[in-house]
This record gives C-alpha cells, structure tokens and sequence, in this order.
C-alpha cells in the first residue's frame, strides 16, 4: 500500500464521505431522541401489528417496537442505513477504479514507483476505510445519544455493536463485489451501472422474499438473507459464524480485484 496515495485520496474523498457520515449520525441521533414519544403512543403496536406480515417484514417490525434496541434496529437499521451505505459503496468503488481508467488518471498513478497491485491496494484500504468510518462514528453516536438524550430507555450496548459490526460486515462484502466490477471495467458509467444494478436485485429479491411463504425461495440468492437487524440486535443471530462467513468472502472478493486488475489490459 501507498501511504501517500492514500492520504491523497482520503483527502480527495473527505467531503463526500463527510456528508454520509453527518446523514447517518444525524438520523440516528434524531430517531433516538424522538423514541419515548414513540413508546408512550398508545395503540402503536397495534397498528403495526395489523398490517400484513409481509409489509411488517420488510419494514423491519416483524413483532412491533418492544425496545429501544428494536427500534433502532427497524427504523434506521432497516432502511436507511441500508440505503446510505449501498449508495456510499457504489459510488466510491466506482470513482476509485473505473472512473481513474475512464478519465486517463490511472496513468498518472502507474507512472509513479507503485506497482498495479500496490495502487488497487490503496484503493481498497480506502473504501474499506471510509466504509468503517461510518459505521463507526454511527455506532458511537448511537451510545451517546441513548446516554444522554433520553432517560429510562436502556440500550443493550453489546448487541449493538454486534449489529453494528455485522452491518459492516455484510457491506464490505458488497464493497468487495462492487469493487472488483470497477477493477474490471474501463468505462466509469458500466461499471457504476452494474454494480448499482447488481445490487438493487439482490435488495429487490431480499423485498420479495418476504413478502410471503411462498416467496421466501428468494432470500437465497441475495446477501441481504444474512441482514435482519431486528435478530442481529436480539442475539439471535450466529453472529461468530456470519461474521467469519462475510470477513471470508470479503477478503476473496477485494483478493480478486487486485488479481484482476493487475493482469488486465489498460487504455493506458
């Protein structure tokens, strides 16, 4: 890896990895703050358990809100931060990469003393980087916010950053695929295409799967099978397990990037 390249493209990075921090520690702090009207609210629970079991799958709310920990974990973690992070791992992966060949910057950079394999390196300890950051600084302004912003609502500080690092976890896995579609592609708008695409069908299939029993067959064939905030919060997860899994496929994927893009042909 490159230190000063590094250094360089964090830098270059900062404002836009700036704004998905604030978006995220912003919300998660707000929908904290707001809980205890939402637990006094009479009839609350029984709203949301009168709608169809799908609808309450897919907003995160399978059995109500019963805690804080559920809460967070249906109203931001099943969503939002969901959101938040796909749109930051596509985009970054895809300006990294592709759009350096796509504009002839990747030249300048293979001019230098670094190699192929030490230039991608960088790239990827980047994106993993900021990926970490966010959920960092997430994970960290959830604690205080349930600390300080709100009084007898305890959150289960462990099991949230079990959830926390899972969530990370799983989006390095989508870094690591969306990652190696920029390493392959030399035009920016095809690589951001694909992995935009690519991973919209693996969240429309994960919405579809539970829609119902007998559409379940499809959370096979998504990663989103292996996030479910409200059991990742509760420990009802296999988290040493899923974890392994993920960091496994995660380190092969980003692996494979460098390979690939060591070996292939540049227009350079």
């Amino acid at each position: 890896m490159s230190w000063p390249l590094y250094l360089s493209m964090m830098k270059s990075h900062a404002k836009m990895l700036g704004g998905f921090i604030y978006g995220a520690v912003a919300y998660i702090v707000l929908i904290i703050w707001i809980y205890p009207s939402i637990a006094d609210m009479k009839g609350f629970n029984d709203m949301i358990n009168a709608l169809p079991e799908g609808m309450r799958k897919l907003i995160g709310m399978e059995n109500g809100i019963n805690s804080l920990a559920d809460y967070i974990a249906g109203e931001f973690y099943g969503m939002l931060f969901l959101i938040i992070l796909m749109i930051y791992v596509i985009l970054t992966s895809t300006r990294l990469m592709a759009r350096l060949v796509d504009q002839g910057s990747m030249a300048y950079l293979l001019a230098t003393p670094n190699s192929r394999f030490k230039v991608a390196a960088t790239q990827a300890a980047v994106i993993i980087t900021g990926l970490g950051m966010i959920v960092a600084f997430t994970t960290l302004s959830g604690i205080a916010a349930s600390e300080w912003l709100i009084s007898g609502y305890e959150l289960d500080v462990a099991s949230f950053i079990t959830l926390n690092v899972l969530t990370f976890l799983i989006f390095l896995v989508i870094a690591g695929y969306c990652f190696f579609i920029s390493s392959s592609f030399n035009d920016e708008k095809k690589a951001l295409g694909i992995s935009a695409g690519l991973t919209l069908f693996f969240y429309m299939l994960n919405m579809g799967g539970k829609l119902s029993e007998e559409t379940e067959w499809l959370l096979n064939f998504t990663i989103f099978k292996l996030y479910d905030p409200i059991k990742m919060i509760n420990n009802e997860t296999d988290a040493m397990l899923t974890g392994s899994m993920l960091g496994l496929a995660a380190i092969l994927l980003f692996g494979g990037s460098l390979i690939v893009f060591k070996r292939r042909n540049l227009p350079l």
